[in-house]
C-alpha cells in the first residue's frame, strides 16, 4: 500500500470529487483514477460506487478512510520527530471561518504559526458561524473558526479571545455617549443573517430586553461583514455588530462606534474541531497552538 495512494484517496473522499481532489493536489483526474484504481485493485475491494455522475463510498471505502487517516497522521508523526529541523514540516490545513474572526484574527495566527512552520500552507473558505460548525461536524475541514457555541458532543471549542457587540452609525449620525435601544428602534436597521454568531447574542438581547426583533426597522440582512459596513457608511442604516471589526474602521474615521447602553454581554471567538476525525498532524499543531494563543 502506497501512502501517496492513501492521501489521495482521502482528498477525494473529503471533496466527494475527483476532479476537485485532482485540483487540490496539482493531479490530472486520470491520474487521481489511476490511484483510486491501484488501491481497489490491490486491496480487492470497491472503494466507490458510481452513481450516474456521482461517487459514493462504499463501506469499504469508509473503514479505509479511517485507516488511511491514522496511518497518514502516523506518517507525519514519524517524519516529524526524525525531522530536527521541525520547521521544514509541511502540510495544508483545511480551515472554515465566519467572517469577524477570519479578517481579524485569523491572519495573525498565521502568520505567527507559519513563524515556526514556514512551509504550512492554508486553505480557508468563509461561511456563516452555523455553516462553520456544520462543516467540522461534517469533517469536510480539519477547524473551523466562529463566534459563537452549537454545542455537540463531537465539538471542541478553544477560545481565542473575547469581546462585545457595539452600535455602528455613518459619520452622519452622532450620538452621545451610550445608546439606548429603544432610542434606535426606529432607526432603519441593516442585519446579519440569522446563522451568524453576531445576530445569535443580538437575539438573545433583544429577547432579555423585551423587544420583539420585528420592532426594528430592518431594511436589509447580509452574509457579508463587509457590506455591512458599507451599508453603514453609506448611511443606508445602522448596525449592530462585532467591535474588533467595527474599531477598525472606526479609528479611520468611516464609521460612529457606540456603546449599548445594559448590552454588557460579551462573547468570544473560539477554534473548533471535531474530536472523532483524526486531524493531519499540521492540523494537530494548529490546534495546539491555537490553545496557547494570546491576542
Amino acid at each position: 500500500m502506497d501512502f501517496h495512494q492513501l492521501f489521495v484517496f482521502t482528498k477525494v473522499v473529503e471533496h466527494n470529487s475527483f476532479s476537485k481532489a485532482a485540483e487540490e493536489i496539482f493531479l490530472s483526474q486520470s491520474t487521481v483514477s489511476s490511484h483510486i484504481q491501484s488501491l481497489e485493485k490491490m486491496l480487492d475491494v470497491k472503494l466507490f460506487d458510481r452513481v450516474g455522475r456521482e461517487n459514493i463510498l462504499t463501506p469499504h471505502g469508509e473503514r479505509l478512510y479511517k485507516w488511511a487517516q491514522k496511518l497518514l497522521l502516523l506518517k507525519d508523526e514519524a517524519l516529524l520527530d526524525l525531522n530536527q529541523g521541525m520547521a521544514e514540516f509541511r502540510g495544508t490545513i483545511r480551515m472554515a471561518a465566519s467572517s469577524v474572526p477570519g479578517q481579524f484574527l485569523l491572519p495573525k495566527m498565521i502568520k505567527e504559526f507559519r513563524a515556526e512552520y514556514p512551509a504550512a500552507t492554508f486553505n480557508i473558505s468563509e461561511y456563516p458561524s452555523k455553516a462553520v460548525a456544520d462543516k467540522v461536524l461534517s469533517g469536510s475541514v480539519d477547524v473551523g473558526m466562529l463566534g459563537e457555541k452549537y454545542e455537540n458532543e463531537k465539538l471542541r471549542y478553544v477560545p481565542l479571545l473575547r469581546e462585545k457587540l457595539v452600535l455602528v452609525t455613518s459619520t452622519d449620525i452622532k450620538f452621545s455617549g451610550a445608546v439606548r435601544i429603544d432610542d434606535i428602534k426606529s432607526q432603519p436597521f441593516v442585519m446579519r443573517h440569522s446563522d451568524s454568531g453576531t445576530n445569535s447574542i443580538l437575539d438573545r438581547f433583544l429577547k432579555k430586553a423585551g423587544i420583539p426583533k420585528d420592532q426594528l426597522n430592518i431594511i436589509a440582512y447580509t452574509d457579508s461583514g463587509q457590506s455591512l459596513i458599507q451599508f453603514v457608511r453609506q448611511g443606508i442604516g445602522i448596525a449592530i455588530m462585532s467591535e474588533i471589526a467595527a474599531r477598525d474602521y472606526a479609528s479611520h474615521n468611516l464609521v460612529n462606534m457606540y456603546e449599548i447602553e445594559g448590552f454588557h454581554d460579551e462573547r468570544y471567538f473560539y477554534l473548533v474541531y471535531n474530536i472523532n476525525k483524526t486531524l493531519p498532524l499540521i492540523s494537530k499543531l494548529f490546534v495546539d497552538y491555537a490553545g496557547k494563543w494570546q491576542d
